[in-house]
């Protein structure tokens, strides 16, 4: 019973958790100012802005420089951890939906011709833009700090 005491009283996971959360609301109410309707998978779902994956990473580490120091091997594992995700957010997974989107249109065209019929739709917002990528870590940044002062 102590683990499951400890585990919910971890102030910098749950300054991650909210970091996460924060990014995740943010991206339904964009969604919801710009095309006028909500949707539900923005909530939950990756891609678009801010990137939650930056926010999660970078609210985690700060959180980790702030508690433990910013000289200590804790941040240093937590921040280049960070970067290899955002990196990677930015990097590979924005790739993988830029081919998910031309293979999407490949398909369609193929439909339209009846040569073949495109019954599954590759999912295309997979990663972040580098501009989604450095606010994600901004706001992740700014709520640890809120959160630990």
């Amino acid at each position: 019973m102590q683990y499951i005491s400890e585990f919910f009283s971890n102030r910098i996971m749950w300054t991650g958790a909210l970091g996460w959360i924060t990014a995740q609301v943010l991206k339904a109410i964009f969604v919801l100012i710009c095309e006028k309707k909500f949707d539900f998978k923005r909530l939950v779902g990756s891609g678009g802005m801010p990137s939650s994956h930056s926010s999660f990473v970078m609210s985690l580490s700060t959180a980790i420089g702030l508690e433990e120091g910013f000289d200590s091997t804790y941040f240093a594992i937590a921040i280049v951890i960070s970067f290899i995700t955002m990196y990677d957010a930015a990097g590979v997974r924005r790739a993988a939906g830029l081919q998910a989107k031309t293979l999407n249109m490949i398909m369609e065209e193929f439909s339209k011709g009846e040569i073949l019929t495109a019954e599954i739709k590759l999912k295309e917002l997979l990663g972040h833009t580098p501009v989604e990528v450095i606010a994600g870590a901004i706001l992740g940044i700014v709520i640890a700090i809120i959160r630990h002062a």
